[in-house]
């Protein structure tokens, strides 16, 4: 059958595991497996571009923030931003007592923190590797289930064999959860090195 939908993954999970009783439980493997996607996988699909304003010390990241990828203030010339580490940002800080334009960030929880403290209103441009768009009645695909459905039923599978005691096919699942994984972060790094404009996908953040 075709894969391309998320009722049509939530079929073939139970095709896959012959099992017509587990349909209150296959969103939750597909959930899972979700997570778990989101913590291995970083493509060019995921990144995206937002507009932050910089007043205060801290601001909150996007709802939908992953990691850094690059941030930096729109100011005459363009300044980056350094990234550094929460503990290094409390030693920088005896340094950076006083309010001025920020040069270095780091991320504490949900926010991030500037330093030195801003001094005036600053625009940034954040770059950043986003959550994925996640699969539900209402949202039916997104990229990855378009290009690598496998990623997405092998991953929903070996979630679903400790739910089942099947501990012999966790295994299993593993090996091809990661193959999978392992040819779309190639295909990705061929495709970046192809001479194509990367185009971000612009959010703005208040």
């Amino acid at each position: 059958m075709a894969l391309t939908t998320y009722a049509e993954l939530k079929t073939s999970v139970g095709d896959w595991l012959n099992r017509t009783d587990l349909t209150t439980a296959i969103p939750d493997f597909i959930s899972l497996a979700e997570a778990q996607i989101e913590r291995n996988l970083r493509t060019r699909q995921m990144i995206v571009r937002a507009t932050a304003s910089i007043t205060t010390e801290y601001s909150a990241v996007p709802n939908d923030f992953l990691e850094v990828k690059s941030f930096k203030l729109d100011t005459n010339p363009v300044t980056p931003l350094g990234f550094e580490t929460i503990d290094s940002m409390d030693t920088l800080a005896v340094t950076y007592r006083s309010a001025a334009k920020p040069i270095f960030f780091t991320v504490v929880g949900e926010q991030f923190r500037y330093l030195p403290e801003p001094d005036t209103a600053y625009t940034g441009e954040l770059i950043y590797y986003a959550k994925l768009s996640k699969l539900s009645t209402a949202n039916t695909t997104n990229f990855l289930l378009t290009a690598a459905p496998d990623v997405y039923l092998y991953g929903a599978l070996m979630q679903a064999a400790p739910y089942l005691q099947d501990d012999a096919r966790i295994a299993v699942w593993a090996s091809m959860y990661r193959a999978g994984l392992e040819e779309v972060t190639q295909a990705d790094d061929r495709s970046s090195s192809t001479g194509g404009v990367l185009i971000a996908r612009a959010r703005t953040l208040g």
